[in-house]
């Protein structure tokens, strides 16, 4: 008799135990393997082979996917394979693979051929781009695994816009003759822009200066012009690089970018960047030296050629440009393949870097040849000159960095790679230039406004490489409603192949009445010649032809007028030279530079005057309050001296609004004045001076609207005269000062600028102008 519950069930009766199931499960696997072992061991032999269903792939083709050929002994795993195969070649919807005795049947059933390709609903990319991005072509077959490919990538390309919603169906539309439209629907969506970047760590800079340095922007008042405050993951990695060369550039080496967060908002509308940071210490340089175990090193000489001086803010590129002037210097001394290797030495303790020049010997490695591609329209040597080395030259990686920097600096090229790679022997080098060109020529349709002159048009078209020689041409017609201006300029950058720039300039220029009781013609003829002194300074000598004249002159003109109109037409001919100090083409300073000029031009070389013309300006520019602000100090002045003939109102200085605001073009200097007769004309002078002072700064405006304030005072002056009488006022040196408030607003057609000028001294009959608009735009 059994005890217990009567439902039960009694110990292996009705129940399979966990032993039982693992038991069945090895012999089920087991079974599984042999099964599959006698399918893979059976053998066909097959005495012909046919193919159903194709019609345009041949049978032989299909046949070549198979593998398989007549009386040919195959396994059942040699047919699976070859039905996968013929799968794999895209080529076919359907497959069977059928044997049926000694006969073997392929079945097949094929991709439609796609009649056309259309896009529907897309606006922000036009059908062209999109025919570009996708890969299914019209008159092939259709695969819908190349579709979904396609709808990948123009769901990329409409993300790379900002445009994260967008969504692209395909559909097949069916046609006669195993024939489809392939049509792509697409919803485009809204952009999903930055609304708001931040950075988290920087302690040394505002967020308001970091933004400034990146390439990403925040989406403001402007956004339908920006193409830049989208999130591209591309374009945050190059920001990273360049917040990395802004610090770097101001002595923060162990800046780094941790990491960048992009936080998309709850209504998925926008995205809010922030950037974390470490600046680390500033550090600047301690010191310099030059050391070499090569015996016929000169140590003196190169040590003096060192331009950077401890306790200057570490920049690398202060170290690039040290190297570059030792490397220089040693091929000027004859010292081939000796190369510059800077050793720094960290002070932590004094925040000083230590760099010691070491000049050791490179391996003896000569460039076999110089190889270019790409260029399809650029000639070869318009590449070539960027080198400063030859074929057979010794090698120098240095000089090989800075032909490429040089050849993507003359804007003609999308992209330029350079690169070096082992010539025909161990000992020489073989450099790959690989270009990619882009358009070089501009066609502007344009308007201008002055507050004097109105509102004008302008016509332009520039041509930056002209015939592929890397020449620049430029034709502009621009027209106010009192003034005139056509001309032509035509610049060489290599002259003879050399750092020689010829420049020829052609111009003409009339005026009917414009702030004036008489219309004047000034042609001008300039060829030029410019080249570097140093690496700061250049030289420029020129010729210049010009002919004037002064006509139509009203009834109220002035007596001094009516003399320097009887002269007629007039030619002037002069051989000038101008000389300029620049620091900011080296950049050494990423926050100051320094601007220095000074020429002359002797008239007499034939024409009918004879003068000494001297001009001079200075400009310096720095940033303070951790470049928040810009400081601005320009100073320029001018001499004319006649010996003959003596000047016209059409030679003379005038000061207006772009060399003293607060004043109109012929608001200040002599005048002729008479009351009684109702002649008031501005006569210009022969001398003029003027300093202006300027400060530019943020509004505490949010800087994606690209609108700042600034503060400004001119002081400054224009006077003397070559012929007078009792009614000429102001002849004397009398100085104008003027403060004012200033708005620039950066626009994507142009830069605008706003000046508000008070005058705070002036003479009676000067003509002031309170405001005043400079506007360039184009369309």
């Amino acid at each position: 008799m059994h005890k217990g519950s009567g439902d039960g069930l009694a110990p292996g009766h009705g129940r399979i135990g966990s032993r039982s199931v693992g038991t069945i499960a090895i012999v089920v696997a087991i079974l599984s393997v042999l099964w599959t072992a006698a399918a893979d061991a059976q053998s066909y032999r097959f005495t012909s082979v046919s193919v159903e269903g194709a019609e345009r792939v041949q049978p032989g083709t299909i046949l070549s996917y198979a593998g398989i050929a007549r009386g040919e002994t195959v396994s059942a795993g040699e047919l699976n394979a070859a039905y996968g195969r013929i799968l794999d070649s895209g080529l076919f919807e359907t497959v069977e693979i059928v044997p049926q005795g000694s006969r073997l049947v392929i079945r097949v059933a094929e991709y439609p051929t796609v009649n056309r390709i259309a896009f529907e609903g897309n606006r922000r990319i036009d059908d062209e781009a999109l025919a570009e991005l996708v890969g299914s072509q019209p008159r092939r077959i259709f695969n819908p695994s190349q579709a979904e490919a396609d709808v990948a990538t123009i769901v990329e390309a409409y993300e790379a816009q900002g445009r994260l919603a967008a969504r692209v169906t395909p559909r097949v539309i069916e046609r006669s003759d195993n024939r489809v439209d392939l049509v792509f629907e697409i919803f485009e969506g809204d952009l999903v822009e930055i609304e708001r970047i931040g950075f988290v760590g920087n302690k040394a800079f505002s967020d308001r200066r970091l933004r400034r340095v990146l390439e990403t922007k925040q989406a403001g008042i402007l956004r339908a012009f920006i193409q830049s405050d989208t999130l591209v993951a591309d374009r945050i990695e190059f920001d990273k690089q360049l917040l990395r060369d802004f610090y770097l550039s101001r002595g923060y080496v162990d800046f780094r970018t941790t990491s960048v967060n992009a936080e998309l908002a709850q209504e998925r509308d926008g995205y809010f960047v922030t950037f974390n940071v470490q600046e680390g210490q500033r550090f600047a340089f301690g010191r310099l030296s030059v050391d070499s175990d090569l015996p016929e090193v000169n140590l003196p000489l190169f040590r003096n050629a060192i331009r950077t001086r401890p306790g200057q803010t570490y920049s690398p590129s202060r170290i690039d440009n040290d190297i570059a002037r030792l490397e220089r210097l040693a091929i000027e001394q004859g010292l081939d393949f000796v190369r510059v290797e800077p050793e720094v030495t960290r002070n932590d303790r004094e925040l000083t870097l230590d760099i010691e020049y070491r000049l050791v010997r490179g391996p003896r490695i000569f460039v076999e040849r110089i190889d270019i591609e790409g260029n399809t329209s650029t000639l070869d040597r318009v590449i070539r000159r960027q080198f400063r080395i030859a074929e057979g030259d010794p090698f120098n990686p240095r000089e090989i960095r800075e032909s490429a920097e040089r050849i993507r600096a003359l804007g003609l090229f999308a992209d330029a790679e350079v690169e070096a790679r082992e010539g025909s022997s161990p000992e020489q080098v073989i450099v790959d230039v690989d270009v990619e060109e882009q358009p070089t020529g501009s066609l502007t349709f344009g308007g201008t406004y002055s507050t004097s002159g109105g509102f004008g048009a302008l016509i332009r078209f520039e041509e930056r490489n002209f015939l592929g020689r890397g020449q620049r041409l430029g034709l502009e017609v621009s027209s106010g409603l009192d003034n005139r201006v056509y001309s032509l300029r035509f610049t060489e950058p290599a002259l003879l192949d050399r750092d020689l720039t010829f420049d020829l300039a052609l111009s003409f220029r009339e005026t009917e009445r414009f702030l004036a009781s008489y219309d004047t013609a000034i042609g001008r003829f300039r060829p030029s010649i410019n080249f570097p002194v140093t690496d700061n300074s250049r030289l420029s000598l020129r010729y210049t032809a010009e002919i004037s004249d002064l006509s139509d002159l009203a009834d109220d003109a002035g007596a001094i007028i009516e003399d320097e109109a009887a002269r007629g037409e007039l030619w002037d001919s002069s051989v000038g030279y101008t000389f300029s100090y620049d620091t900011r083409r080296t950049g050494l300073d990423p926050n100051a530079g320094v601007l220095l000029e000074f020429g002359q031009n002797f008239g007499g070389v034939g024409g009918d005057n004879t003068f000494i013309e001297t001009t001079t300006r200075a400009l310096a520019r720095t940033r303070v309050l951790n470049e928040e602000v810009i400081l601005r100090a320009e100073f320029e002045g001018g001499m004319l001296n006649y010996t003959t003939g003596g000047s016209r109102v059409t030679d003379r200085y005038f000061l207006g609004p772009a060399r003293m605001r607060g004043f109109t073009l012929d608001g200040i200097g002599p005048r002729e004045r008479d009351p009684a007769t109702g002649v008031d004309e501005a006569l210009g002078g022969n001398m003029y001076a003027v300093a202006r002072f300027e400060a530019e700064f943020p509004l505490g405006l949010p800087e994606e609207y690209n609108i700042r304030g600034g503060v400004f005072y001119d002081i400054g002056s224009v006077w003397d005269l070559d012929q007078t009488n009792d009614d000429v006022i102001y002849d004397d040196f009398s100085v104008r000062q003027t403060v004012g408030l200033s708005i620039f607003w950066d626009t994507p057609v142009g830069p605008l600028r706003f000046n508000f000028s008070e005058p705070i001294a002036k003479r009676r009959h000067d003509e002031t102008q309170a405001f005043d608009l400079t506007l360039s735009t184009r369309f």
